[in-house]
């Protein structure tokens, strides 16, 4: 088996820790631009109702909802979801209520393009990694959480290094 060279392994470990300390901006970007995606859709949709309403009734195909029904679910989500998103609070909740949204609006459209259709897949992306790994350390739900739920916050374990536990 090889094993690294000392200086390397250091050099390494340093990298992932630089790469791990920006995790909690990357977080908070895709927070902010997924967020802000859902929810200048949402005002569009409130700018004009009747035509919103058009929309649903005509072009989108919401599966299982009647068009009234979706359209509003829809809008309400979309104006919602990005504020808790974007505040990290509620966020893997938020993250998935925007990932069904996505879905839904992908398979709605009977005529999607392909540069619709991608920007579909990475926005799901973005989401997908939110639930995954949470909103991050810069987010309401690191403080807030732990005390609705009734926990102790979370505490990161440390780092096993060449020289023993912890040292």
């Amino acid at each position: 088996m090889f094993t690294a060279p000392p200086v390397l392994a250091r050099a390494w470990l340093r990298a992932v820790g630089w790469l791990e300390a920006l995790q909690p901006l990357a977080q908070l970007a895709a927070r902010l631009y997924i967020a802000r995606v859902f929810f200048l859709s949402g005002l569009t949709k409130t700018r004009d109702w009747d035509t919103t309403l058009a929309l649903f009734a005509d072009e989108y195909h919401v599966p299982l909802l009647p068009p009234e029904v979706a359209a509003f679910a829809g809008t309400a989500g979309e104006l919602v979801l990005p504020v808790l998103l974007a505040l990290g609070l509620a966020g893997r909740f938020s993250a998935m209520g925007l990932f069904v949204l996505n879905i839904v609006a992908a398979i709605s459209l009977t005529d999607i393009a392909d540069a619709a259709l991608q920007q579909h897949v990475f926005w799901g992306s973005l989401l997908a990694g939110l639930i995954l790994w949470g909103p991050g350390k810069w987010s309401l739900d690191r403080f807030v959480a732990p005390g609705f739920l009734g926990m102790a916050p979370a505490r990161r374990a440390v780092p096993v290094t060449a020289g023993g536990a912890g040292s």
